[in-house]
Protein backbone atom coordinates (compact mmCIF):
# COMPACT_ATOMS: atom_id res chain seq x y z
CA UNK A 1 0.00 0.00 0.00
CA UNK A 2 1.68 3.33 -1.05
CA UNK A 3 0.74 6.53 0.85
CA UNK A 4 1.77 10.24 -1.17
CA UNK A 5 1.90 12.95 0.82
CA UNK A 6 1.73 16.12 -1.83
CA UNK A 7 3.05 18.98 0.79
CA UNK A 8 2.94 21.21 -2.47
CA UNK A 9 -0.81 21.02 -2.70
CA UNK A 10 -1.21 20.69 1.17
CA UNK A 11 1.79 22.63 2.88
CA UNK A 12 1.77 22.44 6.96
CA UNK A 13 0.62 25.41 8.69
CA UNK A 14 1.46 26.31 12.56
CA UNK A 15 -0.37 29.85 13.35
CA UNK A 16 -0.47 29.62 16.97
CA UNK A 17 3.47 29.22 17.38
CA UNK A 18 4.01 32.87 16.28
CA UNK A 19 1.45 34.44 18.00
CA UNK A 20 2.65 32.47 21.28
CA UNK A 21 6.10 33.88 20.89
CA UNK A 22 5.20 37.37 19.87
CA UNK A 23 2.71 37.13 23.56
CA UNK A 24 6.56 36.08 25.02
CA UNK A 25 8.47 38.59 24.03
CA UNK A 26 5.99 41.38 24.95
CA UNK A 27 5.34 40.14 28.58
CA UNK A 28 9.25 39.90 28.93
CA UNK A 29 9.23 43.57 27.29
CA UNK A 30 6.54 44.68 29.89
CA UNK A 31 7.67 43.23 33.18
CA UNK A 32 11.17 44.90 31.68
CA UNK A 33 9.39 48.17 31.29
CA UNK A 34 8.17 47.68 34.85
CA UNK A 35 11.54 46.54 36.47
CA UNK A 36 13.30 49.87 34.98
CA UNK A 37 10.07 52.39 35.70
CA UNK A 38 10.36 51.22 39.25
CA UNK A 39 14.29 51.04 39.49
CA UNK A 40 13.69 55.01 37.87
CA UNK A 41 11.21 56.06 40.88
CA UNK A 42 13.24 54.30 43.39
CA UNK A 43 16.29 56.68 42.22
CA UNK A 44 14.35 59.37 41.84
CA UNK A 45 12.87 59.11 45.91
CA UNK A 46 16.00 58.78 46.80
CA UNK A 47 17.51 61.86 45.13
CA UNK A 48 14.78 63.82 46.54
CA UNK A 49 14.97 62.49 50.14
CA UNK A 50 19.42 63.28 49.87
CA UNK A 51 18.05 66.76 48.58
CA UNK A 52 15.67 67.88 51.00
CA UNK A 53 18.26 66.48 53.58
CA UNK A 54 20.90 68.93 51.79
CA UNK A 55 18.95 71.78 51.82
CA UNK A 56 17.65 71.35 55.92
CA UNK A 57 21.48 71.16 56.77
CA UNK A 58 22.05 74.13 54.20
CA UNK A 59 19.25 76.07 56.62
CA UNK A 60 20.29 74.87 59.73
CA UNK A 61 23.78 75.92 58.92
CA UNK A 62 22.87 79.24 58.03
CA UNK A 63 20.87 79.54 61.06
CA UNK A 64 23.92 79.08 63.06
CA UNK A 65 25.52 81.20 61.24
CA UNK A 66 23.32 84.33 61.50
CA UNK A 67 22.94 83.19 65.53
CA UNK A 68 26.46 83.78 65.72
CA UNK A 69 26.52 86.79 64.08
CA UNK A 70 23.94 88.53 66.26
CA UNK A 71 25.74 87.21 69.32
CA UNK A 72 29.04 89.05 68.15
CA UNK A 73 27.05 91.95 67.35
CA UNK A 74 25.59 92.03 70.70
CA UNK A 75 28.94 91.85 72.32
CA UNK A 76 30.57 95.21 72.41
CA UNK A 77 34.02 95.79 71.96
CA UNK A 78 35.77 95.06 75.05
CA UNK A 79 33.61 92.14 75.43
CA UNK A 80 35.04 90.62 72.19
CA UNK A 81 38.48 91.50 72.75
CA UNK A 82 37.71 89.77 76.93
CA UNK A 83 36.30 86.32 74.83
CA UNK A 84 39.08 86.57 71.99
CA UNK A 85 41.96 86.75 75.34
CA UNK A 86 39.66 84.00 76.49
CA UNK A 87 40.26 81.57 73.50
CA UNK A 88 44.28 82.38 73.68
CA UNK A 89 44.50 81.23 77.28
CA UNK A 90 42.79 78.17 76.87
CA UNK A 91 44.89 77.41 73.60
CA UNK A 92 47.92 78.47 75.42
CA UNK A 93 47.16 76.14 78.68
CA UNK A 94 46.75 73.42 75.93
CA UNK A 95 50.59 74.49 74.86
CA UNK A 96 53.41 71.85 76.75
CA UNK A 97 56.70 73.44 76.69
CA UNK A 98 58.17 70.24 77.32
CA UNK A 99 57.18 68.78 74.24
CA UNK A 100 58.20 72.28 72.09
CA UNK A 101 61.51 71.33 73.67
CA UNK A 102 61.64 67.41 72.93
CA UNK A 103 60.71 67.89 69.88
CA UNK A 104 63.30 71.00 68.97
CA UNK A 105 66.03 68.38 70.35
CA UNK A 106 64.83 65.43 68.05
CA UNK A 107 65.57 68.22 64.74
CA UNK A 108 68.30 69.82 66.29
CA UNK A 109 72.07 68.99 65.16
CA UNK A 110 75.11 68.77 67.55
CA UNK A 111 76.76 71.57 66.10
CA UNK A 112 73.54 73.92 66.50
CA UNK A 113 72.57 75.17 70.13
CA UNK A 114 69.54 77.77 70.22
CA UNK A 115 70.37 80.63 71.32
CA UNK A 116 66.41 82.07 72.19
CA UNK A 117 63.22 80.38 71.74
CA UNK A 118 59.80 82.87 71.82
CA UNK A 119 56.19 81.91 71.49
CA UNK A 120 54.52 84.09 69.59
CA UNK A 121 51.15 83.09 69.14
CA UNK A 122 49.04 80.18 70.13
CA UNK A 123 45.79 78.88 68.17
CA UNK A 124 43.78 76.08 67.54
CA UNK A 125 42.79 75.00 63.89
CA UNK A 126 40.68 72.40 63.06
CA UNK A 127 40.90 71.00 66.96
CA UNK A 128 44.81 70.69 66.79
CA UNK A 129 47.10 73.15 68.03
CA UNK A 130 49.48 75.29 66.07
CA UNK A 131 51.76 77.96 68.01
CA UNK A 132 54.36 80.19 65.88
CA UNK A 133 57.37 80.58 67.13
CA UNK A 134 60.63 82.92 67.10
CA UNK A 135 63.84 80.93 67.24
CA UNK A 136 67.17 81.98 67.56
CA UNK A 137 70.33 79.56 66.90
CA UNK A 138 73.85 79.55 66.82
CA UNK A 139 75.81 77.46 64.27
CA UNK A 140 79.46 78.12 62.61
CA UNK A 141 78.18 76.76 59.23
CA UNK A 142 75.44 77.87 57.37
CA UNK A 143 75.31 74.00 56.42
CA UNK A 144 74.30 73.20 59.37
CA UNK A 145 71.39 75.09 60.15
CA UNK A 146 70.20 74.21 56.61
CA UNK A 147 70.14 70.78 57.66
CA UNK A 148 68.08 71.58 60.22
CA UNK A 149 65.09 73.42 58.58
CA UNK A 150 65.40 70.40 55.88
CA UNK A 151 65.24 68.09 59.46
CA UNK A 152 62.28 70.05 60.63
CA UNK A 153 60.45 70.31 57.37
CA UNK A 154 60.72 66.47 56.99
CA UNK A 155 59.36 65.48 60.12
CA UNK A 156 56.22 67.17 59.59
CA UNK A 157 56.01 68.75 63.06
CA UNK A 158 57.84 72.61 62.19
CA UNK A 159 58.00 74.15 59.64
CA UNK A 160 60.71 76.30 59.42
CA UNK A 161 62.32 79.74 56.77
CA UNK A 162 65.03 81.10 57.95
CA UNK A 163 64.27 85.54 58.31
CA UNK A 164 68.03 87.07 58.69
CA UNK A 165 71.31 86.01 60.09
CA UNK A 166 73.90 87.98 62.11
CA UNK A 167 77.97 87.49 62.46
CA UNK A 168 78.42 86.99 65.99
CA UNK A 169 82.12 87.38 68.11
CA UNK A 170 83.31 86.79 71.43
CA UNK A 171 83.66 84.36 73.93
CA UNK A 172 86.19 82.30 71.71
CA UNK A 173 83.79 81.30 69.25
CA UNK A 174 83.06 83.05 65.50
CA UNK A 175 79.91 82.10 64.16
CA UNK A 176 76.26 83.20 63.11
CA UNK A 177 72.88 83.83 64.47
CA UNK A 178 70.00 82.64 62.72
CA UNK A 179 66.38 83.92 63.11
CA UNK A 180 63.54 81.11 61.89
CA UNK A 181 60.44 81.71 61.81
CA UNK A 182 58.81 78.68 63.11
CA UNK A 183 55.47 77.27 62.50
CA UNK A 184 54.98 74.36 65.48
CA UNK A 185 51.96 71.85 64.96
CA UNK A 186 52.44 68.94 67.98
CA UNK A 187 51.41 65.49 67.07
CA UNK A 188 47.78 64.62 66.79
CA UNK A 189 48.00 61.95 69.51
CA UNK A 190 49.87 64.61 72.24
CA UNK A 191 47.21 67.28 71.30
CA UNK A 192 44.65 64.52 72.77
CA UNK A 193 47.08 63.68 75.62
CA UNK A 194 47.10 67.32 76.45
CA UNK A 195 43.53 68.04 76.39
CA UNK A 196 42.43 65.30 78.50
CA UNK A 197 45.19 66.73 80.92
CA UNK A 198 43.22 70.19 80.96
CA UNK A 199 39.80 68.86 81.24
CA UNK A 200 41.48 66.56 84.42
CA UNK A 201 42.92 69.51 85.15
CA UNK A 202 39.73 71.71 85.49
CA UNK A 203 37.64 68.71 86.64
CA UNK A 204 39.92 68.30 89.78
CA UNK A 205 39.94 72.55 89.95
CA UNK A 206 36.21 71.96 90.23
CA UNK A 207 36.12 69.83 93.17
Amino acid sequence: MNVNLNLASKPFNNRVLPWILTAVILMVSFVGLIIVFQLTTTTRRESNAIQVELNTLKQKEQGLLTKAEQVKDALGTDQQQSLKAAHQLVDRKRFSWSRLLSDLESAMPDNVRVSRIAVREVSSQGGQTVAILDLTVFSKGYESVDGMIKEMDRNGIFRADIVSQNLQKGRGEIGTEYDVAVVYRPRASFASESLAGLNDQTSGEKK
